[in-house]
């Protein structure tokens, strides 16, 4: 009987061993090695053949954890493994989910393919910028949510006036269904683009008034729209503000804009390691999460139980 393994690449060795601890196994072992022109080479030290491998490796920074990636799932492929699932806790390139402009690539429909090309059984990942890039697979895809790990967090905060905010119209899907959960209102911060990491205006749909106010989000990159949302949310009278980003990309001066902003606090997950230290900057474990889904899809069991639909049923 083949039984389930466990990798991690070099961008989540640390998110990888607390899963394996969650799991109750020990990583397995691997060499990357890379050479003096950046051409990287990963060799399983220990014999895979017709076992369950699991790939932990987020596409943060992307080009090379992705390409990293990609050989580690060839390798073992070429290592007789039964069956491999990469794991992608961030799944880079995800913002490039459709053809918004003309002449531009669709980023995260490519990375499928490549994903899928280099022989990849399944893709195991958290939070996608667009739920629809799931469809750009031909292979399964467990596609986890965050609130699963936000809503403990939001409860032992007991405020008295929740209300979730999207910080563009794109979100409001995401914090639906979680304002819906906690039975709490909900507003949007529409926003308006210049380019790329630069926004020309904003403004809030709804009432915040004497509000506690959270942002949910999946990605903070500069942090730009979130400290604009947050301060916007201040100035229309809103009591706190904080934010719940999955993944903390944090690119740029994005750690000084935290730290200069009005936000109560920023509370983010492992899915990306931080790169250092911040007195407003919060990380939550999603390991368990993930040490669950490993689980269930070796033993071919649901993950629906994971969802907020479901613990909505049973609240």
């Amino acid at each position: 009987m083949p039984s389930a393994r466990i990798f991690a690449g070099n961008s989540s060795k640390q998110l990888a061993e607390q899963i394996c601890k969650s799991y109750g196994c020990v990583l397995g072992k691997i060499n990357i090695q890379k050479f003096s022109d950046g051409e990287i080479l990963p060799t399983f030290i220990e014999s895979i053949r017709g076992e369950f491998v699991f790939l932990i490796q987020s596409t943060s920074s992307p080009a090379d954890n992705l390409m990293e990636l990609l050989l580690m799932i060839d390798a073992a492929k070429r290592a007789s493994a039964y069956k491999v699932i990469a794991v992608i806790p961030y799944y880079g390139y995800a913002r490039q989910d459709r053809k918004d402009g003309p002449r531009v690539s669709i980023g995260s429909k490519l990375i499928a393919n490549m994903l899928t090309a280099a022989g990849a059984d399944r893709v195991i990942t958290m939070d996608l910028h667009a739920p629809q890039i799931q469809g750009y697979f031909d292979i399964p895809v467990d596609h986890l949510d965050s609130h699963a790990v936000f809503i403990p967090y939001i409860e032992n905060l007991k405020l008295e006036n929740l209300t979730f905010a999207a910080p563009d119209v794109g979100s409001a899907n995401r914090i639906r269904e979680i304002s819906t959960y906690f039975e709490a209102e909900m507003v949007i911060c529409d926003k308006h683009r210049k380019r790329a990491n630069e926004i020309a205006s904003m403004v809030v749909i709804g009432d915040v008034t004497d509000r506690d106010v959270v942002i949910i989000d999946d990605i903070c990159d500069t942090g730009g729209t979130l400290v604009k949302s947050a301060a916007l949310l201040k100035e229309k009278g809103a009591r706190t503000v904080r934010a719940l980003i999955t993944h903390p990309v944090l690119s740029g001066k994005a750690y000084e804009n935290i730290e200069n902003s009005v936000l109560e606090e920023l509370v983010v997950c492992d899915t990306i390691p931080l790169k250092r230290e911040s007195s407003k900057i919060k990380s939550l474990s999603v390991s368990r999460l993930f040490a669950v889904a490993i689980r269930n899809a070796f033993e071919n069991k649901s993950i629906t139980g994971l969802f907020v639909h479901s613990q909505r049923k049973s609240k």
